[in-house]
């Protein structure tokens, strides 16, 4: 599997979210910009995680998938189960219920975050409950390409 190199609004691997990005801000979720997108690509999925959670292990804040292949991803994606603005990309259940919740970690203390972004080669077709384990579940076999960027807040 090839990686998949992107860049993630204003922030680098391994630097603090921008306060915009975050449940401290105004909770939008961030661009980003793609640069080695397989043409075999039909679709992306993102998912945010809490990787430092310390009750949840990789604690899920987004999961956004059948977004149709693109080499940028417009920052401040509405709610909403079903996204007819992105080409009926759909959004799954974690700490945003259908929707972008960024890191809002308890006050003094540091979490980290990774968003992962996934080129797949077709659509998923999730039924019932949308969650980050489901969607990847099914997404197996059919991930061309991955690619993460992790971030810290608190």
């Amino acid at each position: 599997m090839d990686s998949l190199i992107f860049e993630c609004g204003s922030m680098k691997n391994e630097e603090t979210f921008p306060v915009e990005n975050t449940g401290r801000g105004q909770d939008i979720s961030p661009e980003f910009i793609l640069y080695n997108l397989s043409s075999r690509a039909k679709t992306l999925a993102i998912i945010l995680e809490d990787i430092s959670h310390p009750v949840f292990r990789d604690f899920t804040h987004w999961l956004i998938f059948n977004i149709p292949a693109r080499d940028r991803i417009d920052g401040a994606v509405p709610g909403g189960k079903m996204l007819p603005g992105l080409g009926n990309a759909r959004q799954g259940i974690g700490y945003g219920w259908y929707k972008y919740a960024g890191p809002k970690p308890p006050k003094g203390r540091q979490h980290f975050y990774r968003f992962t972004i996934y080129a797949l080669d077709s659509e998923i077709a999730l039924t019932g409950l949308p969650t980050k384990t489901r969607f990847l579940k099914l997404a197996k076999g059919h991930i061309l390409q991955q690619g993460s960027i992790v971030g810290k807040f608190g």
